[in-house]
């Protein structure tokens, strides 16, 4: 199970840093797109059995099940409408909302804690984690009651889960699995570099959508 979760994590950073830099909307981020997906519901999934059963990890099973919820919401906003995935939308906003409680008790739990952690794990990441699951429940909430999603914020809703979601890939094999890269790498700044350069990407693209949406209502309104 192990070998199964490294090497769909590899592919799946693999794939995402391909689909972050190919030009939106081409064949090669189309497939690559769909590598990642596939490669990130392996790791998920995979992340969820070690944590769960094999080595035990109440931290690990929170990302994981957070991991697998970004995703999946994401590749459903491009490819069906609301009302034909809404089952599916209702079930994955109740486990964003369990696990963003779940993290919220956790990070409770870890301020209590001399260290102020939880598995090794720092109050504020699992506050990061309860502030996205939570976030991330309510705005499909508000997807379910308006019952569509169109233009730009369909992309945004795609691109900001799919991209922090690569963040916690990313993250999870460069600073989480650091032992992995030699000593000298390790006391540099440069395992850092890979998580920035996908937040600095992310950001770019949505900060994008979000002014061509509303460039192009101002010019409708004129």
């Amino acid at each position: 199970m192990k070998w199964i979760h490294v090497a769909a994590g590899l592919l799946a950073l693999s794939a995402g840093a391909i689909a972050l830099i190919a030009t939106k909307g081409t064949p090669l981020h189309r497939r690559a797109g769909q590598v990642f997906v596939g490669a990130m519901w392996v790791m998920c999934g995979s992340a969820a059995l070690i944590a769960g059963f094999l080595r035990p990890d109440r931290v690990n099973v929170v990302a994981a099940l957070l991991t697998f919820h970004l995703v999946t919401t994401a590749w459903l906003a491009l490819r069906w409408p609301v009302e034909r995935y809404r089952p599916w939308l209702v079930a994955l906003m109740l486990l964003s909302f369990g696990v963003g409680l779940r993290a919220l008790g956790l990070g409770l739990e870890a301020l209590e804690n001399p260290g102020r952690a939880v598995d090794g794990i720092p109050a504020p990441l699992l506050f990061m984690f309860a502030l996205v699951g939570l976030s991330a429940a309510l705005l499909d909430a508000r997807l379910l009651w308006a019952g569509r999603i169109v233009g730009a914020q369909r992309l945004v809703r795609h691109v900001w889960r799919m991209g922090f979601a690569m963040f916690l890939a990313t993250a999870s094999f460069f600073l989480g699995q650091a032992q992995v890269f030699p000593d000298p790498l390790r006391k540099t700044w440069l395992l850092a570099m890979p998580v920035l350069l996908v937040v600095v990407v992310v950001a770019y693209w949505v900060a994008r959508l979000l002014w061509s949406s509303r460039r192009t209502a101002g010019t409708a309104a004129a």
